[in-house]
């Protein structure tokens, strides 16, 4: 099984995504935002901007 994002309303009210590795480990967490339609955009912008270098700051 893949990993997948799951996209649900916290406590106070605001959307947050979280994704999920295939073992079912917590590997992101979002922001909060105020309307669910922002948080699946953050979403979709994650899965387009994964495929990055990366940036060693050490």
């Amino acid at each position: 099984m893949a990993g997948k994002f799951e996209l649900y309303k916290s406590p106070n009210g605001q959307f947050r995504f979280r994704l999920k590795a295939a073992n079912g480990e917590i590997i992101a967490s979002s922001e909060a935002y105020t309307t669910k339609a922002a948080a699946a955009n953050g979403i979709e912008s994650v899965k387009k901007n994964a495929d990055s270098v990366i940036v060693d700051l050490t």
